[in-house]
C-alpha cells in the first residue's frame, strides 16, 4: 500500500505573487475644474493690482459714506456731495503742499545731508554696523541705496494706486447702493441676514480705523512740528510730516519716525537728541493710551502679535498700500468668525476668544498704537 502521508507527497505548486492595481480615473468634469482653477490663478496673477485697487476704493468708500450721507441728508444731492467731498480734500491737500513747498524742498534737502553726514559718523565710531549695512570699505552704501530705490518705487507705486482708487472711489460714492445692492443678489436667501449684519460690522471697523488714523496722524504731525521746533531741530517740518505719515503704520511707525528725528538731534546737542528720544517715546504713551483710545471708540481690538502679522503679510503681497489695508481686513475677522464660523468651530474656542476680546475692550486699548 503506498504511503500518502504528506512527508512523501511531491511538491506544491509555487503561490504565484498578486499585485494590486490602483486604478484612478478622472472625469471630465474634474478636468474642467483644475481648468477653472488654473485659469482663476492665472487671471488673479494678471488682475491683482486692479484688485488691490479695488479694494483700496471699498475701504475709501466706506469710510467717506457717511460724511457723504451728512451732505445729502443737507439737502445735496448724492453725485454733487461727492463732487464736492473730493473737491475739498484735493484742494486742502494741494494748499498744503503749495504754502509748505519750499521749506519742504530746504528742509528735504538738509535732512538728507545730516542723516548722511551722521550716519557716516556712527559707522566710522562703530565699524560693526557698516559690515551689517552691506557697505564695502570704500565707504559707499549700497544696500542703503538699494533700500532707498526700494522704499521709492513703493511710494510711487502707492501714490499711483491711490489716485486710481480716488477715482473709482468716486463712482462707488455715487453709485454704491445699486452696486451693493447686484453684489448682494449673489448671496442665498438664507445667508442674507447675516451677511447684513456682518457688512454692518465691517463697515464699523473700517471707518474706525481711517478716522482714528486720521486723528492720529494729525495730533502726530503737530506735536512733533512744535516739539522739534522749539528745539531747533533741523527739518522740523519735513520730520513732523514724516511722523504723521509714519502713524499710520502700526507698532513700527514709531522708531520709523523717531530715528531721523533722533539724528538730526544729534547734530544740535547730545540733551536735544535724549530730549527728542523722551519726548517721542511719551507721544507714543500717551497716544496709545489715551489719545487713540477716543478715536477709536474700543473698536478694532486686536493684539500687537496679529497687528504685525496682518502688517507684515499685507506688505509682503501688497507692498505699503498692502499694509495698511491689511489692517481693518484683520479687524473683521471676529465678526466672520462670530457670525460664520462659530458653527464649525468647538464651543470652547469662541468662549475664550470671545472672553480675550472681552478683556480687550475692558482696557479700551487700540491695536499696537501708532
Amino acid at each position: 500500500m503506498a504511503d500518502r502521508s504528506p512527508a512523501h507527497a511531491g511538491p506544491l505548486p509555487e503561490a504565484k505573487p498578486t499585485h494590486a492595481r490602483l486604478q484612478i480615473e478622472i472625469t471630465w468634469r474634474s478636468w474642467l475644474r483644475l481648468a477653472g482653477v488654473a485659469a482663476i490663478g492665472w487671471l488673479w496673477l494678471q488682475l491683482w493690482e486692479l484688485a488691490l485697487i479695488m479694494t483700496v476704493a471699498g475701504l475709501l468708500a466706506v469710510a467717506l459714506d457717511p460724511v457723504v450721507g451728512w451732505l445729502e441728508r443737507k439737502g445735496l444731492g448724492r453725485s454733487l456731495g461727492t463732487a464736492l467731498l473730493l473737491v475739498f480734500a484735493t484742494l486742502l491737500v494741494a494748499g498744503l503742499v503749495a504754502l509748505g513747498w519750499s521749506s519742504l524742498t530746504e528742509q528735504s534737502a538738509l535732512l538728507a545731508q545730516r542723516v548722511s553726514s551722521a550716519w557716516q559718523e556712527l559707522t566710522t565710531r562703530v565699524p560693526w554696523l557698516q559690515r551689517a549695512a552691506g557697505m564695502g570699505s570704500s565707504g559707499g552704501t549700497p544696500s542703503m541705496t538699494g533700500a532707498g530705490v526700494h522704499v521709492a518705487r513703493s511710494v510711487a507705486h502707492a501714490s499711483i494706486v491711490t489716485v486710481l482708487a480716488l477715482i473709482l472711489t468716486a463712482y462707488l460714492l455715487v453709485d454704491g447702493r445699486r452696486t451693493w445692492a447686484w453684489l448682494r443678489a449673489f448671496v442665498p436667501a438664507r445667508h442674507r441676514a447675516r451677511f447684513d449684519e456682518t457688512a454692518a460690522d465691517v463697515r464699523r471697523e473700517i471707518f474706525a480705523y481711517v478716522a482714528g488714523n486720521v486723528a492720529t496722524s494729525v495730533f502726530a504731525t503737530i506735536f512733533v512740528l512744535v516739539a522739534l521746533g522749539a528745539l531747533k531741530v533741523p527739518g522740523a517740518l519735513v520730520l513732523a510730516l514724516l511722523a504723521g505719515i509714519c502713524d499710520f503704520i502700526p507698532v513700527l511707525g514709531f522708531v520709523l519716525s523717531a530715528a531721523p528725528a533722533v539724528l538730526l538731534a544729534m547734530t544740535v546737542s547730545a540733551t536735544t537728541a535724549l530730549t527728542v528720544v523722551g519726548l517721542y517715546v511719551g507721544y507714543h504713551l500717551v497716544e496709545n493710551y489715551f489719545i487713540a483710545p477716543k478715536v477709536y471708540g474700543g473698536r478694532l481690538k486686536l493684539s500687537d502679535v496679529a497687528v504685525l502679522l496682518a502688517f507684515a503679510a499685507g506688505a509682503q503681497l501688497a507692498g505699503i498700500v498692502g499694509a495698511l489695508i491689511a489692517l481693518p481686513i484683520a479687524g473683521a475677522y471676529p465678526a466672520v468668525e462670530r457670525l460664520w464660523l462659530r458653527p464649525h468651530l468647538p464651543r470652547e474656542t469662541v468662549g475664550e476668544h470671545a472672553r480675550i476680546e472681552g478683556e480687550g475692550s475692558g482696557s479700551d486699548r487700540p491695536p499696537g498704537g501708532a
